[in-house]
């Protein structure tokens, strides 16, 4: 039993464990693969400091297979291949009496908040898994949880086939907002800066604009026939996207606020009066979402495969942190958890 501790100070500590013995509702994993992330470059980053409880087990995106059941559950059996939810929920507040768990009033993020999934073997709630398809990948699984925040993005907009949706930042979760906007019939767009990311996009069939070179207000204008966009996915986290776009935005149109802006962006509330805009929050998922995820792989409607960068193993943790960090076009590391 290994486990990958953040340290702090951009560091990481490979120590000796144990398994946790499952209690009531629980199971034991062993890891497959775990993913790093945004969130998780925070962290390394020093970000979030504050936050996690040094040294911390981290890590959320993940797959992996049962390897002991505890007391009281009965949907899932040793042997399993799985994924985790990473989300723990009270029960008991408004948020989740109303049936929104996912923003619960008192919800945990999981190798966050709590231990993660950097680790060979990890114990959670069964409540929080999802079981894979014999036909998708303990590497695909590990690919689920951040395909499953852009199902929960494109299902906030109510994205119809037919419409034209413009997703600015082509990082990972922009590219999978675009892939699973493009699986529900839509016309697909994203601005990014990054000639990486951009050509990325081109080759899955996503049309690309710069807005460093080109005047995007231009582009989606002729791209839409002068209607602008019928949904807009802010995915970048910067201040000149917040700006452009309500400008891109058609009338009635819905804007979907993906990114977590670190300092208050100024919007031009002006826009929202003048073609009654939508805005709408989405905060990680639900679980139709990640069942929707799955689909999406298994049937082979998303190749997630193409995503994966490199593969790490868990003794090689912080080298797999360090090259993401100096490979801003990279798209998904995974680090081998056994």
């Amino acid at each position: 039993m290994k486990a990958a501790q953040y340290a702090g100070n951009k560091s990481f500590n490979v120590v000796d464990g144990a398994k946790v013995p499952p209690a009531e509702g629980e199971v034991c994993l062993q890891v497959g693969y775990t993913g790093i992330c945004g969130t998780d470059m925070h962290i390394y980053h020093g970000v979030m400091d504050q936050r996690v409880s040094i040294p911390q087990i981290i890590g959320h995106e993940m797959s992996g297979t049962v390897v002991e059941v505890g007391a009281g559950v009965t949907d899932y059996a040793v042997g399993d291949r799985v994924v985790v939810r990473p989300l723990d929920y009270c029960g008991d507040c408004p948020a989740c009496n109303a049936g929104h768990s996912h923003v619960c009033h008192n919800l945990k993020f999981m190798g966050i908040d709590s231990p993660g999934a950097f680790q060979s073997y990890w114990t959670v709630k069964a409540r929080t898994l999802h079981a894979l398809p014999d036909n998708v990948s303990l590497k695909q699984g590990a690919l689920i949880e951040p395909l499953s925040v852009a199902c929960h993005d494109v299902a906030r907009t109510r994205l119809q086939a037919g419409e034209k949706a413009l997703v600015i930042g082509g990082g990972p979760i922009g590219q999978l907002v675009a892939l699973v906007a493009k699986s529900v019939g839509a016309e697909v767009m994203i601005s990014e800066v990054s000639e990486a990311r951009l050509k990325f996009a081109a080759e899955r069939g996503v049309k690309t604009v710069n807005p460093v070179t080109d005047d995007i207000e231009a582009v989606v204008k002729e791209w839409t026939g002068g209607k602008g966009a019928d949904a807009v996915f802010e995915v970048s986290g910067v201040a000149a996207a917040v700006e452009t776009m309500t400008k891109v935005a058609a009338v009635r149109g819905r804007i979907c606020m993906v990114a977590i802006h670190s300092q208050k962006p100024q919007v031009d509330l002006f826009q929202f009066f003048w073609k009654e805009l939508e805005l709408l929050g989405a905060r990680v998922y639900e679980s139709a979402d990640f069942e929707h995820a799955i689909e999406l792989v298994a049937s082979g409607k998303i190749d997630v495969d193409s995503f994966i960068s490199s593969v790490t193993s868990l003794n090689d943790i912080g080298t797999a942190f360090a090259s993401m960090d100096n490979n801003p076009a990279g798209m998904k590391a995974l680090v081998e958890c056994n």
